[in-house]
């Protein structure tokens, strides 16, 4: 029987459904999937990516974890692509690689001042309230009044992340440095800008409704965002999710507000003009008043608006890293690639190499979008292999010797099993579902502590 030695880098949700569809599919190989991954722990963006105060993601991490538990993929985590391990790696002891590297970079936004002291990337503000192993354990937060521009799910959680209260925080995951950090901040208000109205928003209901739950918060929006033109009314009456958004934003602007101690306000058709500063630190943050423009989108008014503020955080979208050996579309930040099929610089299919998830399609979507991804590109994989390399060392066990070889400490399920106990034990004294361990060395003791 003719069997299929598949690498797949990335173990976030893209990477995992992937393996789980091929390993569900009906062919007639056999199949062997390792799993790779550069963090110490699985998961990805649903661990790193997600503000901690979000329940719903167990589900999500629960089904993840049943996908590895059936004991039919390996991981590797801890494990670099590109510098642990390789392409010409892949290609000596597998048929095949998926890269599912997804997308974590936090996208620009080209305004005059972006770059000023307290100008941040949200994806970077993510990152550190997740505690990722990469970045810094610090972040200045001595700001009390804050811009967040963008209006998806993310500019929501960095808005809502800085607004809340810490101590609300405190049943969650959070870091104990995040939580310090948080507990110390002066902030009074969070203002969130988006370029075009509030039915045209690219947040989920759910997101909205959470956010408007704050305890002591005020939630601030302006009346003359509200008058509707006819694209706004059609959507509420066709589309179910908008028609919900508008319900939140009726009951919002029917609240009395100025008891609380700190605001969130929701400022739209508000286009990003520049960030103002003194001394090379942000000041205040002007915008240019938008108006439908009758086929969907917005322009500009000509009418400019300013607030003070002493922090901003971009919240426009992730953008893809490239990959050493493999074609980057670096306008669009994806591998080039023909339903999960990579393609050279001459659009031609590139032998035993595919994508899936936000490194394929770019970071939109949610998780069914990454389901169906996952197939598209797996549907191909089992037809092409013709397209398959020809691995000289496809056992498993030379893939080990291969890393400890290169004295790689790369961490294994068994090892994700310690560390997730692990961090469970700690917060226990607490009442807390778990402390999430930082350091990437503390991660991978507590991994491979039984080894």
């Amino acid at each position: 029987m003719t069997k299929l030695r598949l690498a797949i880098v990335g173990a976030g949700p893209a990477g995992i459904y992937a393996a789980d569809i091929l390993l569900k599919s009906e062919t007639a190989f056999e199949i062997s999937i390792d799993l790779f991954e550069q963090l110490p722990a699985p998961y990805g963006l649903v661990r790193y990516g997600v503000a901690p105060d979000h329940p719903r993601i167990k589900g999500i991490v629960t089904a993840l974890r049943e996908v590895l538990d059936t004991g039919r993929i390996r991981l590797f985590g801890n494990v670099l692509y590109g510098r642990d391990i390789t392409l010409d790696d892949l290609k000596k002891h597998y048929n095949a690689v998926i890269f599912s590297t997804g997308a974590v970079r936090g996208a620009d936004l080209d305004i005059p001042g972006i770059d000023l002291d307290g100008s941040y990337g949200a994806a970077d503000f993510v990152s550190w309230y997740d505690g990722h192993p990469d970045v810094s354990r610090e972040w200045t937060l001595d700001a009390t009044e804050v811009a967040v521009i963008g209006n998806g799910n993310v500019a929501l959680d960095v808005a809502r992340m800085l607004a809340k209260h810490a101590d609300d925080l405190l049943p969650t995951e959070i870091p104990d440095n995040v939580y310090q950090a948080l507990k110390a901040s002066p902030v009074t208000d969070v203002h969130v800008f988006g370029r075009r109205g509030p039915m045209q928003v690219k947040f989920t209901p759910l997101e909205l409704r959470e956010l408007g739950e704050l305890r002591d918060v005020d939630m601030i929006v302006n009346e003359e965002d509200f008058d509707y033109d006819e694209a706004s009314r059609a959507a509420i009456e066709s589309n179910k999710q908008v028609l919900v958004i508008d319900r939140v934003f009726t009951q919002w602007r029917a609240r009395e507000t100025g008891a609380a101690s700190r605001r969130l306000h929701l400022h739209f058709f508000a286009k990003s003009a520049e960030v103002l500063g003194s001394d090379g630190r942000v000041t205040g943050f002007r915008w240019e008043r938008t108006e439908p423009d009758g086929a969907g989108g917005v322009r500009g008014t000509g009418e400019f608006r300013e607030i003070p503020i002493q922090a901003l955080y971009r919240a426009v979208g992730y953008f893809g890293s490239p990959l050493d050996g493999i074609p980057f579309d670096e306008r669009r930040g994806v591998i080039p690639n023909r339903e999960g099929q990579v393609l050279d610089d001459q659009d031609r299919q590139l032998p035993g190499v595919y994508a899936t998830g936000w490194i394929k399609r770019g970071p939109v979507g949610l998780i069914g979008h990454t389901k169906s991804d996952a197939m598209e590109t797996i549907r191909h994989l089992v037809r092409d292999q013709a397209n398959w390399w020809s691995p000289v060392s496809p056992d498993e066990a030379s893939v080990v010797e291969l890393l400890e070889s290169r004295g790689i400490e790369y961490t294994n399920l068994e090892g994700w099993h310690n560390l997730d106990a692990f961090e469970q034990a700690l917060g226990e004294p607490q009442g807390r579902a778990r402390v999430k361990v930082v350091p990437r060395d503390e991660m991978v003791r507590a991994s491979n502590s039984s080894r």
